[in-house]
């Protein structure tokens, strides 16, 4: 036996903790993470008994990163990310001000330094990428508009961090800290490096990656062998994440992300997304725990109120600004709760950039212990905000006039225009979602001349659309007046091809009160949703796998009956 086995270590008291109090907490009606960072706290330096190795601990929770966000980018094309840029972009930015605006406030009033409530109010700015995307795909909603939007979101903060990564250390003199001020001149040659370190990794991957990377998996896939798909498959995701960051500078998982994005061009993505499935979960129940490692749960007696301060920012203050902002930008409110509830927590960046304040003399002690209690008690809470959104949507719309009123405000995209066609208004399609399936459905309809209304979340789609002719409403389906707008009284069939299946229910009863004739078509991944709609006769369900293989088995067929009656001539 070797004499230093720490990894070993590490992995089964973390794997094996984690699942007990994964198991007690989920038969506790509670989210399974919870007991992943318990089993943390207990193999941490601050209880007593066995301390797992915190270094290995982090460094297997950055694998987990890396993987998870490749698998993201496998599902995400550069086109979902563009598609989301005026929300995204303009959200992002104003949320990480007003958070550290925020920080600041706080710290300040702590009687904190100016540099030290900075970097406080920056680390409590940035959500978690790895509970962001853990969140929507429990909920199933990652490929909709507003896990788009989320993820987006989450990708310019992340570009924002490592500029602020990277501008802290020659930053740190005039800011108060123990390293040497530079001059002005130096601090914008650094900012303007970075930038282009960072644009050029973008370019490279985009340009070069989406063509190389394809390609080599391929070439695995022609071996015939399975260990080596698995294999190319997750060297591609840490060595690029990797290369990404000691060449240019780049987060691990904004590199593996963008990994996945060049990998999305090949045919075999959605396999490659499969075969590291279970490498993602494993690596990503090791994060939560490494999180729990780093709490130190003496900070939650001797600083209460600072604990609960910085919770209320993290948890109310920043929900409450980016709900803010997706309705300013004249978003549905579903997007803008979903949007709220998935910043709600902090995470790895923060962890970082107070680990980098500490070391350059910005932070305080104690800072770094409440940014982690408010990490860990917000990535706790975060699973219950998720599922109190669609309670909370019922509620304020029947309680709240404002609610209301932001609901049905003077949108011209809200409404199908007073000169739309007679045809467009009785017996068409109501298609709800024009994603990558919608646009297919809709092209279809087209050759049929068959006429269709789309509801979509997505404004500048439904610009594009309406610039084309094409009979378009802006707004969440889920909401009656979206689909009254699509005028789905006098409807033929309604067509949900949104993957969101948590509001078709609402979709099909909206439908069928207003219109107990109408056809119903529901798009679903999961086989037990798919089960529950068809039991609860929600109209025909297509599930994408299933259908998948029956296109390509009538395909097979229809081509062998033509090969063989060809022979038999």
């Amino acid at each position: 036996m070797p004499h230093s086995i720490s990894l070993i270590n590490t992995i089964a008291a973390g794997l094996g903790l984690a699942l007990i109090f994964g198991f007690l907490a989920a038969k506790l009606r509670l989210p399974a993470l919870v007991g992943y960072l318990l089993a943390g706290v207990i193999i941490g330096p601050f209880t007593p008994g066995f301390v797992a190795d915190a270094g290995i601990a982090a460094q297997l929770a950055e694998i987990g990163v890396m993987l998870l966000m490749f698998g993201v980018g496998l599902h995400f094309s550069l086109d979902d990310l563009l598609s989301v840029r005026k929300i995204a972009l303009p959200g992002a930015v104003v949320q990480m001000v007003v958070a550290t605006i925020m920080g600041m406030g706080l710290a300040l009033w702590w009687g904190w330094g100016w540099g030290s409530a900075l970097v406080f109010g920056i680390s409590l700015s940035v959500a978690s990428t790895v509970v962001l995307l853990r969140a929507l795909e429990s909920l199933g909603i990652l490929d909709s508009f507003t896990g788009r939007v989320a993820v987006g979101w989450l990708v310019v903060e992340d570009l924002a961090m490592v500029l602020v990564l990277v501008l802290l250390p020659p930053l740190a003199g005039f800011l108060g800290g123990n390293a040497a001020a530079g001059d002005a001149g130096s601090v914008w040659k650094t900012l303007g490096f970075t930038l282009m370190q960072v644009g050029g990794f973008v370019a490279l991957m985009l340009v070069v990656g989406r063509r190389l990377f394809p390609w080599l998996l391929w070439q695995v896939t022609r071996t015939g062998s399975r260990e080596l798909f698995t294999l190319c498959v997750v060297a591609a995701a840490v060595s690029i994440a990797f290369a990404s960051a000691a060449l240019f500078g780049v987060s691990f998982a904004l590199g593996a992300f963008f990994a996945g994005m060049v990998l999305r061009e090949s045919e075999f993505s959605h396999r490659a997304a499969q075969e590291s499935l279970p490498l993602r979960d494993a690596f990503a129940v090791l994060f939560f725990v490494s999180v729990g490692m780093l709490f130190n749960p003496a900070v939650l007696i001797e600083r209460p109120l600072q604990v609960l301060g910085v919770v209320a920012i993290i948890i109310v203050g920043k929900s409450l600004a980016a709900a803010a902002l997706v309705v300013a930008l004249r978003y549905p409110l579903n997007t803008a709760l979903t949007v709220s509830a998935s910043l709600a927590q902090i995470g790895e960046f923060s962890f970082i950039l107070v680990g980098l304040g500490a070391s350059l003399g910005l932070l305080p002690p104690e800072g770094q212990s409440l940014v982690l209690a408010g990490a860990l008690i917000s990535i706790a809470v975060n699973p219950v905000l998720f599922k109190a959104i669609n309670p909370l949507q019922e509620w304020l719309r029947q309680n709240s006039a404002f609610a209301r009123q932001l609901e049905q405000r003077d949108d011209p995209l809200a409404e199908l225009p007073m000169t739309t066609d007679e045809k467009f208004l009785s017996r068409q399609v109501v298609l709800v979602g024009y994603g990558r399936v919608g646009r297919r459905i809709a092209e279809a309809l087209d050759e049929q001349h068959l006429p269709y209304v789309v509801a979509e979340q997505n404004r500048d789609i439904v610009e594009k659309l309406r610039e084309q002719g094409i009979a378009a409403v802006f707004g969440d389906a889920a909401d009656p007046a979206v689909l009254i707008q699509a005028h789905i009284a006098r409807a033929g069939m309604l067509v949900i091809a949104t993957p969101d299946t948590l509001d078709v229910r609402q979709m099909i009863a909206t439908a069928r009160a207003l219109n107990p004739e109408i056809q119903t078509v529901v798009r679903t991944h999961s086989e037990e949703e798919a089960s529950l709609l068809e039991k609860e006769d929600a109209g025909k369900v297509f599930l994408g796998e299933e259908e998948l293989a029956q296109s390509m088995t009538r395909y097979v067929l229809d081509h062998s009956r033509r090969a063989g009656a060809r022979v038999a001539a």
